[in-house]
C-alpha cells in the first residue's frame, strides 16, 4: 500500500459514527464517482490495453460497491444524495502536471492514493463500534480498495520507469497529508 504521510485524524471516526447515515450517503456518490472516473480513463487512453482491462475492472467493482451501499441506504430508510463537490478529491486534482504523460501519471497516482486513503479510513471503519454486518461489509471492502490502489500503481508501472514517477509519488503524497490536516472533519469518506 502507498506510505499514507499521516493517519486520518481519530476525530474523524467519532464524527462518521455518529453521522452514519450522512457518511453512507456520501459513500455511495464517491463509489459512484469513482466507477465514473475509472471509464473515463478507458475512454481517454483506448490505446493503452494494459490501462483499458485495469480500469474496466475496476470500474465494474466501484459500482458493484455503489449498489451494495445503495442497498443500506435504502434498509436504513435514507436515500442517495444529490451530487457535492468533493474538497479532498478537488484539491488533489489541482496538484495534477499539465503535460499529457505527466498529467495522465500523475491522475493515476492520485487516484492510487485516493483508494489508499479510502482503505485506511474503511478499515477505521471495520474496526468502529457500528452494525456487525456494516463492520463485515467495511472489512471486505478493505481488500477491495487495496486492490485498486495496486491497479493504479501497475498501471503506472507499465508507463514510465521508476526513476519518474516514485519521486513525484512522494510528493502527491506529501501534498496528500498537507490536504487532510487541512480539512474540515466531516461525515464523508474524504
Amino acid at each position: 500500500m502507498f506510505d499514507l504521510k499521516c493517519d486520518t485524524p481519530p476525530e474523524w471516526i467519532a464524527h462518521v459514527c455518529a453521522n452514519l447515515d450522512d457518511f453512507l450517503i456520501d459513500h455511495a456518490a464517491c463509489e459512484r464517482k469513482a466507477s465514473a472516473t475509472a471509464m473515463s480513463f478507458v475512454v481517454r487512453y483506448r490505446d493503452k490495453p494494459t490501462l483499458v482491462s485495469a480500469m474496466i475492472t475496476v470500474a465494474q467493482e466501484e459500482l458493484e460497491h455503489f449498489a451494495q451501499v445503495t442497498e443500506w441506504i435504502h434498509k436504513r430508510g435514507l436515500q442517495l444524495g444529490a451530487d457535492q463537490k468533493d474538497p479532498y478529491v478537488n484539491a488533489l486534482l489541482k496538484c495534477a502536471r499539465h503535460s499529457p504523460l505527466e498529467r495522465l501519471i500523475d491522475r493515476l497516482l492520485i487516484f492510487g492514493i485516493i483508494e489508499g486513503r479510502g482503505c485506511e479510513r474503511f478499515h477505521l471503519l471495520s474496526q468502529a463500534d457500528i452494525d456487525p454486518e456494516l463492520k463485515t461489509f467495511y472489512a471486505d471492502l478493505v481488500r477491495a480498495e487495496a486492490r485498486h490502489h495496486a491497479a493504479f500503481l501497475h498501471i503506472v508501472r507499465s508507463l514510465t520507469d521508476k526513476s519518474s514517477w516514485l519521486p513525484r509519488l512522494k510528493e502527491l503524497l506529501e501534498k496528500e497529508a498537507e490536504i487532510v490536516m487541512q480539512l474540515p472533519i466531516r461525515a464523508a469518506l474524504h
